[in-house]
């Protein structure tokens, strides 16, 4: 999943493990299993893993499921 819009690295904001988990109200083991599936971009800091903010807007925005009225 690639972001479609490129900004400055100065500009990104980074989130821990730990942060996304509470944004998504996940599990970390979730996270870190969207992260080594590849459905969620992060980089490795030494032993941890950073995820862009704007990439779990997206993720969200795209794995949205709307409920159909009967």
């Amino acid at each position: 999943m690639a972001t479609t819009e490129t900004r400055p690295l100065n500009e990104v904001v980074f989130l821990t493990v730990a942060e996304v988990a509470a944004v998504m109200r996940v599990s970390k083991m979730t996270v870190y299993r969207l992260v080594h599936s590849g459905h969620l971009p992060a980089i490795r800091v030494g032993r941890s893993f950073r995820v862009p903010e704007q990439a779990v807007h997206e993720y969200l925005r795209e794995s949205y499921v709307g409920v159909e009225s009967a």
